[in-house]
């Protein structure tokens, strides 16, 4: 009996650097800097557990690393609302089982049963925000609540001003919206007319160029331009962090519309540990740690049963839009097939020309 007692704990010395090493990891595939460290420390300290996290920058590098077989890779992976229809049609996502997420009854009414994702089966809100105009108080003194502030020569005659690049559907969209399609606008015709719209205003003198939110938002502060399209959660945590140099920064959604993003989690087709992916996304929607990331990132959250813990910022009328501004909020379309082309060929003429 001794001599069994002693093989045993032989043999259970020698697995322990093995079992030490089976500990589960779970890999996480995020925008750079979306996510609280502390987080992560408390997710692994909790089902003792490790997380490893590489980092993106944009959807389409996202897409690109899924389809080379990344969906294989990956336990959890956080695309915009237009590439889940996308990515779900190309086979990279799981479909979800929701009674694994004890904690999705926390997500506000207007992030479940989302139009770009049905009946909740690809994606869980993660974070979310607006894109619309914003304007120097000193240079606009009361003007019309419109995109016309960008592409009206007479309210705007004289001001520098900036229209956003990347993939242009912020540009088309807004182009859109003040010719009086709104910003949901989806027709190859409507897009012509805005492209038509946004080579009118690139000849004008004032036009600085096509610039993102981000840096708008910074040429806003410094002087460089008097009108941008910039990200609500920008300008939030800029007037945190620098409440002087954004005093005379005024964010609206102006009539016609405007961007409503989420970013979500999803699990991709061939996850490595899908149990833990699910396990990292119900402790995501716990209300506290819900709040905990939002009032880091200074981005919404989609999270209801978090808002009593957000950080004043995040509860005002910058980062929770009104019942009546929500009317005019739109998720972009997810493009594929011959609209996407025809899309693509109208924004790079846009460009180009």
């Amino acid at each position: 009996m001794k001599l069994l007692k002693r093989l045993f704990l032989l043999a259970l010395m020698t697995a322990l650097p093995t079992l030490a090493s089976a500990q589960e990891t779970l890999n996480l595939f995020n925008w750079t800097e979306y996510m609280n460290p502390k987080i992560i420390k408390q997710f692994e300290k909790k089902y003792n557990v490790k997380v490893v996290q590489t980092y993106y920058s944009s959807n389409s590098e996202l897409l690109a690393k899924l389809m080379a077989g990344g969906d294989s890779q990956y336990d959890v992976v956080v695309p915009s609302n237009y590439m889940i229809e996308r990515m779900a049609a190309a086979g990279l996502l799981m479909k979800l089982d929701k009674s694994r997420l004890s904690n999705f009854k926390n997500l506000a009414p207007q992030f479940q049963n989302t139009p770009y994702d049905p009946h909740d089966a690809y994606a869980i809100p993660y974070q979310w925000g607006t894109t619309a105009l914003a304007y120097d108080t000193r240079k606009f003194k009361n003007p019309p609540q419109t995109w016309g502030v960008l592409f009206d020569p007479k309210v705007n005659p004289s001001y520098p001003f900036a229209l956003m690049g990347g993939s242009g559907q912020d540009t088309l969209h807004a182009a859109c919206a003040y010719l009086g399609y709104t910003f949901g606008c989806d027709k190859i015709s409507e897009w012509k007319a805005a492209a038509k719209l946004v080579l009118e205003t690139k000849q004008r003198h004032n036009f600085t160029g096509f610039v993102d939110g981000t840096p708008a938002l910074h040429q806003l502060e410094k002087g460089v331009i008097a009108a941008g399209i910039v990200y609500n959660g920008d300008l939030a945590n800029e007037i945190e962090s620098s409440p002087q140099a954004t005093k005379y920064i005024k964010y609206i959604i102006p009539k016609g519309g405007a961007e409503a993003w989420v970013d979500n989690m999803a699990i991709p087709a061939h996850a490595p540990n899908p149990g833990l992916a699910y396990k990292f996304i119900n402790f995501i929607l716990d209300a506290k740690i819900g709040a905990e990331l939002s009032n880091w990132n200074v981005y919404a959250s989609p999270n209801a049963a978090a808002r009593p813990y957000l950080d004043k910022v995040l509860q005002s009328s910058l980062v929770q839009p009104t019942p009546e501004e929500w009317k005019r909020l739109y998720y972009m379309p997810g493009l594929k097939g011959e609209k996407m082309k025809a899309y693509q060929a109208i924004w790079n003429a846009v460009r180009t020309q």
